[in-house]
């Protein structure tokens, strides 16, 4: 019996990696998106560089199955089960949206590697500074971000 719990969650978790990444062409240039928290950005000769924390952010049977409940606090569940950090070059132009009161706000990679380092430049009125992010990147090498979304986690 338990046996094939272990397989059912094991299937349902691979199978919602989907949920979590996943990829779409836009005009002509083939793009992925990945969730997770940002750990670093810092600046290079060449734009920036980001350390990622994936995880798979699961909604539904999937996010039921990986935390054993039902139904799903606030109808997600996020995996992070190893906390090994991916590195990705980031477009000095990247989009990047973070959470303030009342909303969203637009700023500059600059900003957000101060923000990550626990930094508050322009003084926002960060709503989550600790939460992860969606990012879209292009799948041409060397696969730079294109842009970062805050994602809000009640």
């Amino acid at each position: 019996m338990k046996v094939s719990i272990l397989i059912v969650l094991l299937v349902a978790v691979l199978a919602s990696g989907a949920v979590a990444s996943s990829s779409s062409t836009t005009a002509g240039q083939s793009r992925s998106v990945l969730y997770g928290h940002v750990k670093s950005v810092s600046h290079t000769s060449r734009g920036y560089q980001l350390k990622l924390d994936p995880a798979w952010w699961l909604t539904g049977s999937a996010a039921e199955h990986a935390c054993g409940c039902k139904p799903v606090a606030n109808d997600y569940y996020v995996v992070d089960e190893t906390h090994r950090l991916l590195t990705f070059p980031v477009r000095s132009d990247a989009h990047v949206t973070v959470l303030v009161r009342g909303g969203t706000a637009s700023i500059p990679v600059a900003e957000l590697a101060q923000i990550v380092a626990g930094k508050n430049p322009k003084h926002r009125r960060l709503l989550e500074p600790k939460a992860g992010f969606w990012l879209r990147f292009s799948q041409t090498y060397p696969s730079p971000v294109l842009s970062l979304e805050q994602q809000y986690q009640p």
